[in-house]
């Protein structure tokens, strides 16, 4: 869901930033309870990662069932939640991961004075030769 970096700048686009990406998480483990209820299986045995990959899958029917009638969303609703609950997590035993990530090199340096300050150097460097 891409929620490892924030993007946003300032502290109130950076609160509205974390507040939406908690909602969308929500949103996918409330449909993944939904599908868990439907099927009679446990909703910690379904997939976060293919839920999300079925969501997307989805998508473009959601889209073009928005305007039908209220028994062919009901009817594809049905089917989305099986496909969700199709995708159980595999069995894991003794699956110890530490709660750290790795970030990929980067193969530029980072930049430590601003911006125009770069651009000038750059552009004095240019001129010279």
């Amino acid at each position: 869901m891409q929620m490892e970096c924030l993007r946003c700048k300032s502290p109130e686009l950076v609160r509205k930033e974390i507040w939406t990406h908690a909602l969308a998480y929500n949103l996918v483990r409330t449909v993944m309870a939904q599908a868990a209820a439907r099927t009679e299986v446990q909703p910690r045995s379904i997939s976060f990662k293919a839920t999300l990959q079925t969501l997307e899958a989805f998508q473009p029917m959601m889209a073009l069932t928005g305007h039908q009638r209220a028994s062919v969303r009901c009817h594809f609703y049905d089917e989305l939640l099986q496909a969700i609950a199709s995708h159980p997590v595999g069995n894991r035993p003794d699956r110890i991961e530490p709660r750290q990530i790795k970030r990929r090199h980067k193969h530029y340096v980072p930049l430590s004075v601003p911006r125009a300050e770069a651009k000038r150097r750059i552009l004095k460097g240019l001129s010279k030769n």
